[in-house]
């Protein structure tokens, strides 16, 4: 006989995306698969959102900070990997 997990839709508070949440995680902190977001798991129907939810636009701000030192890095990396080939290609032609 095969468990069945139930689910409740939740919309992430930083992208608006509707998640399919599973009960078991009310009141935990999740992450939004689509934007990577964390916030804590609720029912709407049920409860209102905690007060430390991106209402005030905090949690949104996190976001973007994370998001702008994540795209920095990348650049970066991708700065140091093309100085790497740049260095290669003229050390072949010595």
């Amino acid at each position: 006989m095969s468990r069945s997990t139930t689910y409740y839709i939740q919309e992430c508070p930083t992208c608006g995306r509707s998640l399919h949440v599973r009960v078991e995680y009310l009141g935990k902190m999740v992450v939004c698969q689509h934007c990577h977001a964390r916030f804590e798991a609720y029912d709407s129907a049920n409860t209102p959102p905690p007060a430390s939810s991106s209402a005030s636009g905090i949690g949104l701000m996190r976001r973007a900070e994370e998001l702008i030192e994540e795209s920095g890095l990348a650049l970066h990396r991708r700065a140091e990997e093309q100085a790497q080939t740049v260095q290669r290609r003229e050390a072949r032609f010595r």
